[in-house]
């Protein structure tokens, strides 16, 4: 897990690939191409790139008129702006009407660094998980990241895809993995404790499940990369399985990743569970690694909640 690319970089890549298979695939952006990777496609298909200014709500609104003519239409610009600014645009344009729009969002969580609070948007999952009609994807790799965006490009509907900023290391195998709409990825498998996380937090899950099974313990780490629509199945089976639960996400802890599970596991199998993320916070201006120490997302911090939990079973 040494080579590190950020799931910016990796959408930039897809998007020129889906591209070109796809004359029907058109990319929106609000004057931040060089920052969200979508000036690579301005470049390779400058006939159906669109820059739409510093004006979010204008572009997700041409982008679900652009859907309404048959065009598969990516709106990107920082998570902050397309699902906060434009927010009623997204419910009321795309959502309500079901459109196919696919809006992927960079620059999301923490990890943003020294931009601040101001543009770490750790809002983004629970405001795009509670519209209907929306799917909403949190890549942890870049490998994953250009899966979901070749993926989404061949299914009708609206979908968010968070992406990051920071470069993460690569857990994935390029050349097997085989990415689903809608299902949970089982990467390890163990009996005491299951920890299920989601976008870059899946690395730090594995290196907390490393360090916990040489304690003795035999740990399940779930990679959950959609969030909606969430698969019930291998999140229940790890509750009747394992008798507890980590959530882990770059997120608040509210409406994002830890709400999701605590809703299937309440319904289907109430077990312990314990949710990291950030606690009802505003972030602030630093380095990633830093914020990430400081907000309790890392490996040492999931091992600490494993520990804890396991106590309550």
């Amino acid at each position: 897990m040494s080579k590190k690319i950020a799931t910016r970089e990796a959408y930039g890549e897809a998007l020129i690939e889906v591209g070109k298979k796809n004359p029907k695939v058109v990319v929106l952006d609000a004057d931040l191409s060089k920052s969200t990777k979508t000036a690579g496609f301005g470049k390779h298909f400058p006939e159906r790139f669109f820059n739409m200014g510093i004006a979010e709500q204008n572009m997700v609104g041409t982008a679900a008129g652009l859907a309404t003519t048959g065009k598969i239409p990516f709106a990107s610009t920082f998570a902050m702006f397309a699902t906060g600014r434009a927010f009623e645009i997204i419910r009321n344009s795309i959502g309500y009407p079901n459109l196919n729009v696919k809006i992927c969002a960079t620059h999301a969580g923490l990890t943003v660094g020294e931009d601040g609070a101001s543009h770490q948007a750790l809002e983004d999952i629970a405001c795009m998980r509670v519209i209907p009609n929306m799917t909403v994807i949190v890549p942890a790799d870049a490998v994953e990241a250009k899966a979901a965006i070749h993926a989404i490009s061949e299914v009708e509907g609206p979908v968010y895809v968070r992406l990051g900023r920071a470069g993460v290391p690569i857990i994935n195998d390029e050349n097997n993995y085989q990415f689903e709409i809608g299902k949970g990825v089982l990467l390890k498998d163990g009996k005491d404790v299951t920890i299920v996380a989601t976008g870059i937090m899946v690395t730090e899950a594995l290196a907390a499940s490393e360090e916990l099974e040489a304690k003795g313990l035999s740990v399940r780490v779930i990679n959950i990369h959609t969030i909606k629509p969430i698969d019930e199945t291998i999140i229940t089976k790890a509750a009747k399985e394992t008798g507890a639960i980590v959530t882990v996400e770059e997120h608040n802890v509210i409406g994002g990743l830890g709400s999701a599970v605590a809703e299937v596991i309440g319904e289907n199998h109430p077990v312990p569970l314990k949710r990291i993320g950030t606690q009802d916070t505003f972030g602030e201006s630093g380095k990633p690694q830093e914020l990430l120490e400081k907000y309790g997302l890392t490996k040492d911090h999931i091992l600490e909640a494993v520990l804890d939990i396991i106590k309550k079973k």
